[in-house]
């Protein structure tokens, strides 16, 4: 059984699908490897000293965007869990998250499932934005649930180069799939997110590319 999420009623808050997240045990290993899945070059990213991560990005157009992110072995240890549950992640790369973007954090956070994280104002050169980090990593739903976040300054879509990739689909699988589309029906979803009642959680996303669809 497939479910879509739908629409907010007028005056209720916005949530818009911002980015996706692939974990790499290592980024020049994790970046490789995604880059020859898809045939096309990620663009550098950058260092998140709050969070001891790096990253590389791909445009998915001009208003999303994917990110590969791995723990820096360089940079100091956070006093808490990193995000995206990297620290107990395992494998050189796999979909880990997604992110959401919302106008209003504060209030985004007052409507969202217990464990979604407390806001962060954090940075990375030019940008800066506020987002919801977990206490232990780990984001509801098995992580099925996104991360949300506030930008600060002009988002970097336009900035990242155009290589052709578009997200086609997003697909969550979960035990508790009523329940999850129940925490996101009161948002704005994404005509290409879609919900699935599953026996374990599983996240699915499928790309066009210059080569052909790609899905992982």
């Amino acid at each position: 059984m497939q479910f879509h999420v739908i629409s907010r009623q007028k005056g209720s808050l916005m949530l818009t699908l911002d980015h996706i997240v692939f974990a790499a045990s290592d980024l020049s290993v994790g970046a490789a490897e995604f880059e020859a899945a898809l045939g096309v070059p990620l663009a550098p990213g950058g260092s998140h000293e709050a969070m001891g991560t790096h990253n590389r990005l791909l445009s998915l157009g001009p208003d999303t965007y994917l990110e590969v992110i791995a723990i820096d072995p360089d940079a100091p240890r956070p006093d808490q869990p990193r995000w995206y549950s990297l620290d107990r992640f395992q494998g050189t790369l796999g979909l880990s998250n997604w992110a959401a973007r919302v106008d209003d954090l504060d209030a985004a956070l007052a409507k969202a499932p217990q464990g979604a994280g407390h806001a962060w104002d954090l940075t990375r050169g030019a940008l800066s934005w506020r987002m919801a980090v977990p206490e232990d990593g780990e984001l509801p739903f098995d992580n099925c649930y996104p991360a949300l976040l506030q930008w600060q300054c002009p988002p970097p879509m336009p900035a990242l180069p155009d290589q052709g990739v578009r997200l086609t689909q997003l697909t969550l699988t979960h035990p508790n799939a009523v329940a999850l589309r129940a925490a996101l029906s009161s948002l704005t979803g994404d005509t290409r997110l879609s919900i699935t009642q599953g026996d374990a959680p599983k996240m699915e996303v499928t790309f066009s590319t210059p080569n052909g669809p790609v899905t992982l």
